[in-house]
C-alpha cells in the first residue's frame, strides 16, 4: 500500500517473484530460498491534485491517473517500448504539453469503459502486469490537513507547498468506501507492507479510507512498514522513524505493524549535501523507540545511490520475502 514513486520501486522488486505472463521467461529470483508470490495486489491513494493528474481530474472529473500508472509500469511485464509510451510527457501541443500519455490512456479507458477501476484492469491487462492493482477508494477525494499553527490546508498540492508543520490528515469526504476487493486482498493476505512513501500524501490517505485500517488491523497477515531513506520536506522533516510510525498509527486509529524494515548504511555525504539544501537528511532510526511501540526492527543496507536516494528495490523485496518466509514457518 502506498502511493508516489515509492510505492512502484517497491513493486519492480516485488514483481520478480509474482506470477508471469504465459510464454514469457519469468526472471530468476536469485535465491531459491525465496518463496513465489502467488498474488501480488498493490493499493495506490488517489489524492493527487496537480500536474498532469490534477488537470485531468478537473476537466474529466475521474481519478488522478498519475500514481496508477507509475504503479502499472512498475508491474508491467517488460518495461520496454509499451512501458515508455505509457511513461511518455508531451513537451509542447496546446492542451496536451505536460501530460503523460499513460494518464490519457486510463483517462480515456474511464470514459469508455464507465468506470475508473475498470480501465485500471483492462490497463492491467495490456502491459501484463504481474499483479492487481486497486485505487484506495473510488470516491472523488480530496485532503484536508491541520496545521501546526491551527490553521487548515486543502489539496495535496497546497498542503505539499506549505511552510508549515502538518499535524493530522482529514480526508473529504471522510466516508470513502475502499473497493471490495481491497479488502478481500488485505483479508487473504501471507504480507502486507506499508510504505516507502510520502508520509502525510502518499501513506496516510490509505488508512483514511473507511473500512481500510480495521481490515489491516483484523488481518492475520505479517504487516510491515518500510521505512523512509530521508526525511521530506514539507512532510516529515524532523520526523524519526518512530516518528512516522507513530503517525501512521494516529491515522490508522490503531497500531498495526509487527516489523519495520530500516536502513542502517551509509548514505554518501555528497547526496546528503544535496538533501540539506531543503532541510531534509537521512532519518534517525531510533531502535529503542519504535520496538517500545511493539515493532521489530529488520535492519540492513536498502539504499541505492544515484542522483537521489532511493531504496535498493531488489534488496528490501527480498528481505519481505525472507521475514514471510520466516514467520510463516515459525
Amino acid at each position: 500500500m502506498g502511493g508516489g514513486t515509492g510505492l512502484s520501486t517497491l513493486l519492480r522488486g516485488l514483481k520478480r517473484y509474482a506470477p508471469h505472463t504465459p510464454g514469457i521467461e519469468k526472471p530468476k529470483s536469485g535465491s531459491a530460498d525465496l518463496p513465489p508470490i502467488g498474488d501480488l495486489t498493490a493499493v495506490v491513494t488517489v489524492t493527487d491534485d496537480g500536474g498532469s493528474s490534477g488537470r485531468l481530474r478537473k476537466e474529466f472529473n475521474i481519478l488522478p491517473p498519475g500514481d496508477i500508472r507509475n504503479c502499472l509500469v512498475a508491474l508491467s511485464e517488460d518495461e520496454a517500448l509499451l512501458s515508455r509510451i505509457f511513461q511518455y510527457r508531451f513537451e509542447t501541443g496546446e492542451g496536451l504539453e505536460g501530460h503523460n500519455f499513460g494518464n490519457l490512456f486510463v483517462t480515456a479507458l474511464t470514459a469508455v469503459t464507465g468506470d475508473f477501476a475498470e480501465a485500471v484492469r483492462e490497463s492491467s491487462k495490456i502491459l501484463a502486469t504481474r499483479g492487481t492493482i486497486f485505487p484506495s477508494t473510488v470516491s472523488n477525494v480530496q485532503l484536508e490537513a491541520l496545521m501546526n499553527d491551527g490553521s487548515t490546508v486543502f489539496g495535496e498540492t497546497n498542503i505539499t507547498a506549505s511552510q508549515l508543520r502538518i499535524q493530522r490528515l482529514r480526508m473529504v469526504p471522510e466516508n470513502a468506501e475502499p473497493l471490495p476487493e481491497t479488502l478481500e486482498a488485505i483479508s487473504k493476505a501471507d504480507l502486507i507492507t506499508i510504505g516507502p512513501g510520502s508520509l502525510f500524501t502518499s501513506l496516510a490517505p490509505n488508512l483514511l479510507v473507511h473500512g481500510i485500517p480495521e481490515a489491516i488491523a483484523a488481518s492475520r497477515a505479517i504487516k510491515v512498514y518500510v521505512c523512509n531513506l530521508m526525511t521530506q520536506a514539507n512532510e516529515s522533516l524532523g520526523l524519526t522513524a518512530a516518528d512516522h510510525i507513530r503517525k501512521l498509527y494516529e491515522h490508522a486509529g490503531a497500531p498495526i505493524f509487527d516489523y519495520a524494515v530500516v536502513n542502517t548504511a551509509p548514505i554518501s555525504e555528497s547526496l546528503q549535501a544535496k538533501y540539506a539544501l531543503e532541510g531534509a537528511s537521512r532519518i534517525v532510526i531510533d531502535r529503542d523507540a519504535i520496538e517500545a511501540l511493539g515493532v521489530r526492527c529488520v535492519t540492513g543496507n536498502f539504499v541505492a545511490e544515484g542522483d537521489m536516494v532511493r531504496h535498493a528495490t531488489d534488496r528490501v523485496a527480498a528481505e519481505l520475502l525472507k521475514l514471510a518466509a520466516r514467520t510463516k514457518n515459525s
